[in-house]
């Protein structure tokens, strides 16, 4: 897998987990403010969906050589609702870059 391919990974599953943690608290407001347990469904796919992003944060955290508290950080980014969509775009903005650099520095050490 390449960076760029697991830089896309990241950021798909950064969306869905922003996502799915919104859901998670509509969830908790229709059940414990209304009484109403029409997403009592949600919260066992949200768990799965937040493992998947917490793999990809390690795959992408590892390719790009980040330190352990950089990818703890980022990981628990995906707890606080909003805040996994920031952190999205500055990781993917920080990376991105980085890759790129990357790529450049190879492209001149092989010419």
């Amino acid at each position: 897998m390449t960076a760029r391919a697991k830089l896309t990974f990241f950021r798909v599953m950064a969306f869905l987990v922003g996502v799915g943690l919104l859901l998670l608290v509509a969830h908790m407001v229709l059940r414990y403010g209304f009484d109403n347990r029409a997403l009592a469904w949600w919260p066992a796919p949200h768990g799965w969906f937040y493992m998947v992003y917490v793999a990809a944060v390690a795959l992408l955290g590892f390719e790009l050589r980040w330190g352990l508290g950089r990818m703890v950080l980022v990981m628990l980014a995906g707890c606080v609702p909003f805040l996994s969509f920031w952190v999205e775009h500055r990781v993917s903005r920080e990376a991105s870059a980085q890759i790129a650099g990357e790529r450049a520095g190879a492209d001149r050490v092989a010419a």
